[in-house]
């Protein structure tokens, strides 16, 4: 008998967090700490997906796994919320939590797919070339 696992990638700027979920009674891990170790903000953004689910399905028996690289701290949080967010739909097949989430914020469940725009030939930066002084 083996035990249902789904495993979601949620990405964010260049950071990926790969996230496993399973049945089992609230853990949350993220990258080998409990999430509630983290700092404050990280927590809540980690802890709104979960929040969500409880009240929309009254339950909360999971076991998620997060692991994150690349990027910075903070699109890796972001990126394991997005995570989060799917991983919870896809395993519970639920059209109605779906639907809270994309009510509450839509990035939850879509990617943000902007990125950093690239520098300009012969320029130091991304946008219009530097005023140049003739006299």
């Amino acid at each position: 008998m083996s035990e249902k696992m789904i495993v979601v990638a949620g990405k964010r700027k260049t950071s990926i967090a790969k996230v496993k979920i399973k049945d089992g009674d609230n853990k949350v891990i993220y990258n080998g700490l409990p999430y509630t170790e983290l700092r404050l903000f990280h927590k809540l953004a980690l802890s709104e997906p979960i929040r969500i689910c409880m009240h929309v399905l009254g339950k909360f028996n999971f076991d998620i796994e997060i692991k994150t690289f690349g990027g910075g701290k903070e699109s890796q949080i972001q990126a394991a919320r997005l995570g989060i967010a799917k991983a919870l739909v896809k395993f519970t097949n639920s059209m109605e939590l779906k639907k809270a989430f994309l009510d509450y914020d839509r990035h939850l469940l879509i990617a943000d797919t902007r990125r950093k725009e690239t520098c300009k030939p012969g320029d130091s930066k991304a946008r219009a070339k530097r005023q140049t002084s003739y006299r």
